[in-house]
C-alpha cells in the first residue's frame, strides 16, 4: 500500500510543475488525481464508485470527492491553459 502512496506522489508532482507536456501529461495528472480518489476511499474502508453524494453519504466520501475535484481542476489548469 505504502508503494501506491509513493506512486500517486510522483506523479502529482509532475502535475503540479508546468511545462509544455501537452494532453498526455494531463492524462498522467488525472490518473494520478483518480489513483489518489481510489487509495483515499481505500483507506476509509469503502469502494470509489459506489457510494453516492446523497444525504447519507460518509463524510470521508465527501472529503475524498471533494479533494478529486480539486486535483482534476489542477490539472486543467495546469496543463490545458493556453500557452502564449
Amino acid at each position: 500500500m505504502r508503494k501506491n502512496w509513493v506512486l500517486v506522489a510522483i506523479l502529482l508532482g509532475l502535475c503540479l510543475a508546468p511545462g509544455e507536456s501537452g494532453l498526455l501529461a494531463y492524462g498522467l495528472c488525472q490518473s494520478a488525481c483518480a489513483a489518489a480518489v481510489v487509495a483515499c476511499y481505500s483507506s476509509a474502508g469503502l469502494v470509489f464508485g459506489t457510494v453516492t453524494a446523497g444525504v447519507g453519504a460518509p463524510a470521508a466520501a465527501i472529503a475524498c470527492n471533494t479533494a478529486f475535484g480539486k486535483c482534476s481542476a489542477v490539472c486543467a489548469a495546469v496543463f490545458l491553459a493556453p500557452t502564449p
